[in-house]
This record gives structure tokens, C-alpha cells and sequence, in this order.
């Protein structure tokens, strides 16, 4: 780390939000957590947190302010610039060949974050309000996304540790917390295998959601 390893930076944060365990799990294995001051932040589709927008006028997090004040948000951006200050292996590959394959990983993670809380708000609304249609296809595309998972579990193995891997196992653990009922681990043993190494790693066991 530079002269300012004492310095750290401030993160808008939930225990419930996927994106910013997203953040956090990427911080440990970066070996950043430490320097990352947490501020619980609740945000909602149908309420603007006025105290959230002071800084960032979307209203979302995770919200990262750097040691020098620059505002970022945006999961993958506060990854990147956490990756910056990474003085070991880079999790976020410099190499054409590993870094396409990380980044490709990474926004299948993200895209099923996407859809995956996307169907969870289709299924909160009252069952009159609910489109079968909606629902069906949420439940084509993650399953979609599951099958290919398990065909690339083996590749996922074989390959360092990355911000690819961190939002794929984001991703299954946020099925866990919300849509344990969908049973994704039948007939997928090799993604199931891999999840449950991955979840052994101290930076998913440290940053486990929270349902508050």
C-alpha cells in the first residue's frame, strides 16, 4: 500500500443490497475491507433518500467517496477504483485474454442481479398485478443463465480468483437470500460444487445479507 495506508474511504452501504455485497466481497478479497468506513444506507424504488442524493443524485447504492472526496458510484466502477489501489494480484485482469473472460463473467453476475431483483418485484406485487408472461421469462433467463454456469463451472475452477467470479457467486448467494424456492442447485452439481467452495472464503462469509 502508499503513505496514505491510513486514510480510508467511506462507503454508502446495506447489508441487503447484492451490488453492494458485491463491493464488499471484491474489498476483502482485494484486502481493502479495512479501509472502508461503512454508512447504512436505506434506499427504495418509491422513496428518494434526500440524505443519499446530497452526494449522489441517483439515489443508489453502493456510493464509494475516495480518500480524496471524488464521489463514485455504480458496483463496478467503486470495484474498479478499489482495484487501483489493490497492491497485489489485480482482480480485475489487465490482460486482453483473462480480462474479456472476467468481464464476461462479471456481466453474467450482473445481469442476473438485474433480472433476479426484477422477478422479485414482480412476485411482491399482489397476484392479481402479477404477468405470468413477466414471470416466465425471468424464470427462462436465470434458468438459461444457471445451465451455462454449470457448463463453465469447471473454467470458473481453473481460473484466479476475480471480480468475474465474485458477481457470479453474488449472483447464486442472492437466490439463496431471496429465491431460495427456485432450487437452483438440482441437476447442476458442477456450479453447486463451486458455490459451495466459494462460499467458504472468508470475504463471502463476512458479508453475509441481512434482511433489515
Amino acid at each position: 500500500m502508499t503513505s496514505d495506508e491510513s486514510q480510508g474511504v467511506k462507503l454508502y452501504w446495506s447489508p441487503r443490497s447484492p451490488f453492494v455485497r458485491k463491493v464488499m466481497v471484491f474489498a476483502h478479497e482485494a484486502g481493502l475491507a479495512g479501509r472502508i468506513e461503512t454508512v447504512k444506507t436505506l434506499v427504495s424504488s418509491t422513496a428518494a433518500n434526500l440524505y443519499l442524493m446530497r452526494v449522489n443524485p441517483l439515489g443508489k447504492i453502493p456510493t464509494l467517496i475516495t480518500d480524496d472526496g471524488m464521489v463514485l458510484f455504480d458496483s463496478y466502477v467503486v470495484c474498479e477504483y478499489l482495484d487501483s489501489l489493490n497492491g497485489g494480484a489485480k482482480l480485475i485482469p489487465r490482460e486482453p485474454g483473462p480480462r474479456w473472460q472476467a468481464l464476461r463473467w462479471h456481466a453474467l453476475g450482473d445481469n442476473m442481479l438485474d433480472n433476479l431483483l426484477l422477478w422479485r418485484n414482480e412476485l411482491l406485487k399482489p397476484a392479481p398485478r402479477q404477468s405470468p408472461e413477466i414471470l416466465a421469462a425471468f424464470d427462462a433467463k436465470i434458468r438459461a443463465a444457471l445451465d451455462m454456469l454449470d457448463r463453465e463451472a469447471a473454467a470458473l475452477e481453473a481460473t484466479a480468483i476475480g471480480i468475474g467470479h465474485v458477481a457470479i457467486a453474488v449472483a447464486l448467494g442472492y437466490i439463496d437470500f431471496r429465491l431460495g424456492e427456485l432450487g437452483w442447485r438440482e441437476n447442476r452439481p458442477r456450479i453447486a460444487a463451486w458455490h459451495t467452495a466459494f462460499a467458504q472464503r472468508p470475504s463471502f462469509r463476512n458479508t453475509m445479507p441481512v434482511d433489515t
